[in-house]
């Protein structure tokens, strides 16, 4: 049968929601199991799964049905109310007193059912009545009401916290926690860390006695009851190093758990107790027992090694001694996906050392050859970043990119230009050979980062490339289909050559500035341009000295969390927020941010933020005493002698200077001045055509500038 207009499918749909009708209401007194029910409950079921939202019509006879005493029957209605009930709330009140009663059923099943299904429903009418007989299922004799009262404290919470904060009902859920079942202080616990997360005024916090009790049920728990009490356990805050280093021990054996949220749970607990234990020893045997189930997790499908790669990110910045003899389990499979292939390279290049160099750095070289050419891509640049990290291994990294860019391969010689470039800030005078194995390969160059690199190589070193300013040149050519990135880098290695080598560079920089100044509608470019125009025709010496100034220095740690976010993240191993590696309240908005709580116990001068708040104050306590002053002396002497000597300047005299410098055929550095009289008409050079700017006259009568 076709269905061909909306029409037909409506009366199609009429149909079969008659037909289930006539099922559900049909009774025969043989039919002593209600089979027909089922059969016709089972069909609804099926339908609502699929959002045939045409079933919410039968809810009268649904309603009807659970009056049944038969658990197969009501379990089927709770699930069809559950679902419908947002969609006809004046109809889901005529189920609330079935369900109130159904609280009373002499089966458990039934009674955890009905509780569950009312808390699950957020109508006003469910909400105000679920109170009083959730008081009573508290406490029911049977362990699986219990457990499901405790979940609908949480749920009830969630609807309406003012109801349950006004009542005792988290004082009753507090009570549980001495229950004799483990999984009901599982749940209670999990609920009660449920109440907290959303609530402002609740504060949760666990002593010692009670820690070590539900310490004490983990090995009786299922799985996820194991979670719910290791994830409340960081609520405890140890008083002394002992309470610390009991609970660590306890709590140690759960890393051999074959569940990885167990595990990982566990693994944030060791953690977060490592902070409040004194003895380093000590210490390091407990992170010595994270490096087994990190590696076990390994062994799991590619989204569980994913998750376990990027926590042992985390976990290696906090705790070096984690994992630093296992570099070989991290080294890639031809089958891994890319994105474990990519974190599995970031791990390697954590833990590679100097007495590991030889064997990381054949397994990275076999990397940059593979066919994933973004994979290829990182290797290299880890290679690089090796060379930057490891200062005896400096000289075999590089002897490892140059076999690389011996290969010709276009992306391969564009990431070692880059990363040499790195090399060269890193090591200043000391690998300058290599620069004749780079300039072999220009037209390999085709992508803005590796030509920046290359054009920075050029002017950095100017004075001992032969041929550097024919090497720019070339470069030139292409200035205004170039992006500004590459436009910035050749206008500063324009200026580089100028103050190296004059005779080479003076027939370069008049055009490079003025296409800067005149023939650009972006800002930085223009401003820079006009900076260094100014700059060499007021001081060459002083311009030397401020352009060819001493750089800052470059690390490998760029990547490494801010000490803050670190400390925060440790307290947060497993959650979805250790993927991205960012602070959980950027992950998820509404969450609670988790900070150490002070206690006699707690080893602050251990805590990231405490390590970088003394670096930072040793720091400036050495520049106070003078140990950078004598470096930076001669920079901060021309900058002040600039200043000086700019203040001094009028318009006329800049334009005389600039004349005088007579770097172009017309004496000057192009024809549009820079400034002009009050009155003048100016300039505002656009890349496609002048446009006359209006200047008012400076100085009215009542000396408002704004006139």
């Amino acid at each position: 049968m076709s269905l061909g207009s909306g029409g037909d499918a409506k009366l199609f749909a009429r149909g079969k929601v008659a037909e289930l009708r006539t099922e559900l209401t049909s009774g025969n007194k043989k039919d002593k199991n209600h089979a027909a029910k089922k059969v016709a409950l089972k069909k609804i079921v099926a339908n609502m799964t699929m959002s045939n939202n045409d079933m919410v019509a039968l809810f009268p006879d649904v309603v009807s049905c659970m009056q049944i005493d038969n658990w197969e029957i009501k379990k089927m209605c709770f699930l069809y109310l559950t679902n419908y009930a947002r969609m006809k709330p004046e109809l889901a009140v005529k189920a609330l007193p079935v369900l109130l009663n159904d609280m009373e059923n002499a089966n458990p099943l039934i009674r955890a059912s009905a509780l569950r299904t009312t808390g699950y429903i957020h109508v006003k009418e469910f909400v105000n009545a679920l109170v009083l007989p959730l008081k009573r299922l508290l406490k029911d004799s049977d362990a699986y009401v219990r457990k499901t009262a405790a979940m609908a404290v949480a749920k009830l919470y969630d609807h309406d916290k003012h109801i349950v904060e006004n009542s005792d009902l988290i004082d009753r859920l507090n009570g549980m926690l001495r229950d004799e079942n483990s999984t009901v202080v599982a749940q209670a616990l999990a609920s009660l860390m449920d109440i907290w997360e959303r609530s402002e005024s609740i504060k949760l916090t666990i002593d010692h006695a009670s820690a070590s009790k539900i310490v004490q049920i983990l090995p009786e728990c299922s799985e996820w009851s194991q979670t719910y009490i290791l994830e409340a356990l960081m609520q405890h805050v140890p008083q002394d190093t002992s309470e610390a280093l009991m609970l660590a021990e306890r709590v140690s054996p759960r890393l051999s758990h074959s569940n990885s949220s167990v595990v990982l749970t566990c693994t944030r607990v060791l953690l977060y107790l490592c902070n409040y234990i004194a003895d380093e020893k000590q210490v390091t045997a407990l992170c010595r027992k994270l490096s087994p189930p990190l590696v076990t997790l390994l062994a799991k499908g590619p989204e569980i090694q994913y998750l376990a790669l990027r926590n042992a990110l985390l976990i290696l910045q906090r705790r070096p001694e984690v994992l630093r003899n296992d570099i070989r389990v991290f080294f890639c499979k031809y089958n891994d996906p890319i994105y474990v292939k990519v974190t599995k390279l970031e791990l390697i290049f954590m833990l590679a050392t100097e007495s590991n160099i030889h064997e990381v750095l054949a397994e990275l070289a076999e990397y940059a050859t593979e066919i994933d050419i973004h994979f290829a891509r990182k290797s290299v640049r880890a290679i690089g970043k090796l060379a930057i990290k490891i200062e005896p291994a400096a000289q075999v990294c590089i002897n490892s990119l140059l076999e690389l860019v011996a290969t010709k391969v276009s992306y391969i010689v564009q990431e070692a230009t880059v990363v040499i470039r790195n090399i060269f800030r890193k090591y200043p005078n000391r690998y300058e050979s290599i620069i004749r194995v780079l300039c072999e390969n220009l037209d390999s160059l085709d992508e803005p980062e590796a030509k920046s690199a290359m054009i920075w190589i050029i002017g950095q070193y100017a004075d001992r490339i032969e041929n550097s300013d024919v090497l720019l040149d070339d470069f030139l050519f292409s200035w205004h289909e170039e992006t500004v990135e590459v436009q910035l880098t050749m206008l500063t290695a324009a200026v580089k050559l100028f103050l190296l080598r004059p005779t080479k560079g003076s027939e370069i920089v008049p055009k490079v500035l003025k296409w800067a100044t005149e023939e650009t509608d972006n800002p930085d470019l223009r401003d820079r341009g006009y900076f260094y125009w100014r700059l060499i025709s007021s001081d060459p010496v002083a311009a030397k000295t401020i352009v060819m100034g001493v750089k800052p220095p470059i690390t490998a740690e760029s990547e490494k969390l801010d000490p803050a976010t670190l400390e925060e993240m440790c307290l947060n191993v497993g959650t979805l927020a250790t993927v991205y590696l960012k602070p959980v309240q950027h992950v998820f908005r509404n969450a609670r941010a988790r900070k150490l709580q002070d206690s006699p116990a707690l080893q602050k001068h251990q805590l990231p933020t405490q390590v970088a708040m003394e670096a930072q104050a040793h720091k400036s306590f050495s520049q106070t005493n003078g140990v950078t002053s004598q470096s930076n002396g001669n920079l901060a002497a021309a900058i002040d002698a600039a200043d000086v000597y700019f203040s001094g300047l009028n318009s006329s005299d800049v334009s005389r200077n600039m004349a005088a410098l007579n770097l172009g055929e017309d004496g000057g550095l192009g024809d549009s001045p820079a400034v002009g009289a009050p009155g003048e008409t100016q300039y505002v050079v656009n890349q496609s055509q002048p446009e006359q700017a209006y200047h008012p006259q400076i100085g009215g009568d009542n000396g408002d500038l704004l006139l």
